[in-house]
């Protein structure tokens, strides 16, 4: 699993980092069905997280947060992406 995160527009902090390092840990029970997780956080009036998650077998989805406070945002992006990646892997086991 490819995973890329870049702050636009801020100094990611280091802290930061390692809260979504963490929550990138929770999703690797799936980490041989994703190629990339691609993250984009903008600072703007709040903080905007986008994340987009390409998995083996060609499926792409895409998941935009917008917050004040970049931690809720974080717990609130990783949240979606969790029951998403959770989805697609109940989908492959039926298959």
């Amino acid at each position: 699993m490819n995973v890329d995160i870049k702050a636009v527009r801020f100094e990611l902090p280091e802290e930061y980092r390692e809260i979504i390092e963490k929550k990138i840990r929770k999703i690797e029970f799936a980490q041989e069905m994703i190629v990339d997780l691609l993250c984009s956080i903008t600072k703007d009036r709040g903080y905007l997280l986008v994340a987009t998650i390409n998995f083996r077998w060609g499926a792409t989805h895409h998941f935009r947060v917008q917050d004040f406070e970049l931690r809720d945002g974080i717990d609130k992006l990783f949240e979606k992406i969790e029951t998403k990646v959770t989805k697609e892997k109940e989908k492959i086991k039926q298959h």
